[in-house]
């Protein structure tokens, strides 16, 4: 069954000092998510977590010694990758179905196919 990789992007600025109960809500709708996948006739999720902050980010880039070290994400942006869920769907049709229901409330989330190797 193919696999897909949601990745979860959002302005992490609107997270950086989240209330208790906004945090309880946010954590009670990805809850929903996989109850409701679990539920669902098809499609499961795998996988799944939330990333640090890109503050925490350590990037590689290739050198003319070696990989060269930066702290922080390569690039600039105000939505940044803060989580993922690794499903498993019939079809990308039923595999957009799950991602419709991903909170994201500040982003977006993209789709991706898990390439695989015969």
């Amino acid at each position: 069954m193919p696999q897909y990789l949601f990745l979860l992007y959002d302005d992490e600025s609107r997270w950086a000092t989240p209330t208790d109960e906004e945090m309880a809500a946010e954590m009670g709708k990805h809850r929903m998510l996989s109850e409701a996948v679990a539920g669902a006739e098809g499609a499961q999720i795998l996988g799944g977590a939330a990333l640090q902050s890109t503050g925490t980010a350590t990037t590689l880039r290739p050198g003319e010694d070696g990989p060269v070290l930066s702290d922080g994400p390569f690039a600039e942006t105000k939505e940044a990758l803060g989580g993922y869920y690794l499903i498993e769907a019939d079809d990308l049709d039923q595999a957009l179905a799950v991602a419709k229901e991903v909170p994201a409330p500040f982003g977006g989330v993209e789709v991706r196919p898990i390439l695989t190797f015969e």
